[in-house]
């Protein structure tokens, strides 16, 4: 299982009082906390009202929780990623998105990735987040979801990446010959799905904001891949993975005792 993610490099500029296109943004800096554990639901998208047809985790919204971690959903796709802000300027890593068709939807979660993309400052009034681009005009209109998803969701979920490297504790570095054959698919509910070489199971996971990850026994085919392959290795660290980070979109998973990391990238499929 695979899944898409996007590189997203997102601002939000600030209308003066008389809502003049050309406005600038304000000399204030708003900080982190004015975006941190906030949940905000898309109401309007280049201008046109959002029709409300998803379901209510996948309906087009925002969740900035702690530590840069985003989720969120584009109308269809749950997505997931780092976020970081600077004064009046939001930036978003690569991120992470499930990867399924739901009929009707397309053209709003086309319109919700091309505001985001397109946007390069913020703003908050009326308790409304307001998406800027270069013209002025807004974007995007988000309205304040006190009910909507938790900003404290698990910072995994609705995620897949693939494998770059191994660093052993003793310095060796592995590398597979083709990282789609190692792929991990993180899904709601504490299930996941992998594909470890020739063979593709399922297991269950746990994480914690902290990074605490605990992954459950994993259930593989049971295949005998050809060398060169990673899949014994794999099988036998599983049990063992006690924590990961996400840094530069990157997912980082840490073998106790010293056992080594292993580097994960978003799963790259076909861009919605």
């Amino acid at each position: 299982m695979t899944l898409p993610y996007l590189i997203l490099s997102v601002a939000l500029l600030t209308a003066n009082a008389s809502g003049d296109p050309r406005a600038t943004a304000p000399s204030a800096q708003p900080a982190l906390g004015q975006l941190e554990y906030t949940s905000w639901k898309a109401v309007e998208l280049a201008g046109t009202p959002v029709p409300q047809k998803s379901a209510p985790n996948r309906e087009p919204h925002l969740v900035f929780g702690a530590q840069g971690h985003l989720s969120g959903a584009d109308g269809c796709n749950l997505l997931a990623g780092p976020y970081t802000v600077k004064g009046n300027g939001l930036t978003f890593g690569q991120i992470a998105g499930t990867r399924i068709h739901c009929p009707g939807t397309d053209e709003v979660a086309r319109r919700f990735h091309a505001a985001l993309t397109g946007t390069s400052h913020w703003r908050i009034a009326d308790n409304r987040l307001q998406l800027y681009g270069a013209t002025g005009r807004p974007l995007a209109v988000f309205e304040r979801s006190e009910t909507g998803p938790s900003a404290s969701a698990p910072p995994l979920q609705g995620t897949s990446w693939q494998l770059i490297n191994f660093k052993g504790g003793d310095g060796r570095t592995l590398t597979p010959n083709d990282r789609t054959k190692y792929t991990i698919a993180f899904a709601e509910g504490g299930q996941l799905s992998a594909r470890v070489d020739c063979n593709r199971g399922h297991g269950t996971w746990k994480a914690t904001g902290s990074g605490e990850l605990e992954l459950g026994p994993l259930a593989l085919t049971g295949a005998r891949c050809p060398d060169p392959s990673l899949h014994d290795q794999i099988a036998k660290h599983w049990g063992s993975i006690r924590s990961f980070t996400i840094k530069d979109g990157h997912l980082f998973l840490s073998v106790s005792a010293d056992g080594g990391i292993y580097e994960f990238e978003p799963a790259i499929v076909k861009k919605l």
